[in-house]
């Protein structure tokens, strides 16, 4: 659904790519943005497109950052896979643990203090899961519970993944829009507006006539996209 407190009509969109853990990078993209608003004025809106947490060193300070909006404009935060993997960790630990260590979740639970060593036991990451229950702030369980799994502004639909072909936008469940891949990827179809995602990492952005790819692999790289959307097309900070 449309956000009814952010306007419609003329307003510059900054999207931001997955962070993974990158504080350092989320803090040069909040200081480019700041910079881009005050050259080109308010009303705009800044989108981050989740994955927020994991592989990178410091996603309790990506999440820190981010619940207070650091951005100079109105701000939504859309949900990742990898928020969805620490949701099903929290929920499950014994079931969830081995998959979401397989994908970063190690460096997650570093970040709030939770002693790693030994993961190896269905007993140890239910441990671990207390711990890190214990060690996360209300305000950072409010945020995670927060996250939308998709905006739709003027042309433009904004999620982390991507969408299911030929299934109207409006009806996309949030497994597809958070995990899908090679079926959205390699779809030359209209999906009814210009889908702007992350999930699948490419060297350099990816704008083709359906789709804008911005995850640039931040955690790995050291680059982090964001891009600009507005009446001008798109550019990129």
């Amino acid at each position: 659904m449309e956000d009814a407190k952010i306007p419609q009509e003329n307003t510059r969109l900054y999207v931001v790519g997955d962070i993974h853990g990158r504080l350092d990078l989320l803090d040069r993209v909040i200081a480019a943005i700041h910079s881009d608003v005050e050259k080109r004025g308010p009303g705009a809106l800044a989108v981050t497109l989740g994955d927020y947490i994991d592989r990178g060193p410091a996603s309790r300070g990506v999440l820190d950052r981010l619940i207070s909006n650091p951005f100079p404009t109105a701000y939504i935060a859309l949900k990742g896979n990898h928020e969805a993997l620490l949701e099903s960790f929290l929920a499950d630990p014994a079931v969830a643990g081995e998959y979401w260590r397989s994908l970063g979740g190690l460096e997650t639970l570093h970040s709030y203090g939770v002693p790693v060593g030994g993961l190896m036991t269905k007993e140890k990451y239910e441990e671990a899961a207390e711990r890190l229950r214990a060690a996360m702030p209300a305000e950072h369980m409010s945020f995670l519970q927060s996250l939308k799994t998709s905006h739709s502004h003027n042309k433009y639909f904004l999620c982390h993944a991507g969408v299911r072909p030929s299934v109207p936008l409006e009806r996309q469940n949030d497994e597809d829009l958070l995990w899908i891949r090679d079926e959205f990827l390699n779809s030359k179809l209209d999906f009814g507006k210009i889908v702007v995602h992350g999930h699948t990492p490419v060297e350099e952005p990816e704008v083709l006539a359906n789709r804008i790819n911005i995850d640039t692999g931040a955690y790995a790289t050291g680059q982090l996209t964001c891009v600009v959307l507005d009446d001008g097309g798109h550019r990129f900070l």
